[in-house]
């Protein structure tokens, strides 16, 4: 399980740090794509369980076919090196705004990689979703 907010930089390479708490779940490899107006980073089994739930939608006519198949292209595997950094290749930094400051937060079954301003926004809005959600399911 993926929780918590953490505030790091993508060096000149295109590294960024994973947290700690995170890289046992990565040790053996993590898959990279992108995903909601951010980066998504999933275990193995978390990648698989995704792409068959996308899968299923499709075959419901639910979701479009091109919806899998950038799924999958822009899908890159990843390994935290020795000081716990991956690799987000240049496509996938354009793609989700990177070029310095980052977030990185856990959001339960995956960890998700966010430019720093465009975070900032989602929080806020965030913030408020929650608000509603356990007003209206009771919590």
């Amino acid at each position: 399980m993926f929780v918590g907010t953490f505030e790091h930089s993508l060096d000149e390479k295109g590294r960024i740090v994973l947290p700690s708490t995170f890289r046992s779940h990565l040790a053996d490899k993590g898959f990279l794509s992108q995903f909601d107006a951010c980066l998504g980073l999933w275990t193995e089994e978390g990648f698989r369980e995704v792409s068959g739930r996308l899968k299923d939608k499709i075959r419901d006519g639910l979701a479009p076919q091109e919806a899998l198949r950038a799924f999958a292209a822009n899908a890159h595997e990843v390994r935290p090196d020795a000081q716990g950094r991956i690799t987000i290749p240049q496509r996938l930094r354009d793609f989700a705004g990177l070029s310095r400051d980052a977030v990185v937060i856990g959001a339960i079954d995956r960890i998700e990689i966010w430019d720093a301003s465009r975070w900032s926004e989602v929080a806020n809005q965030a913030d408020g979703s929650l608000s509603q959600a356990v007003r209206a399911l009771g919590l």
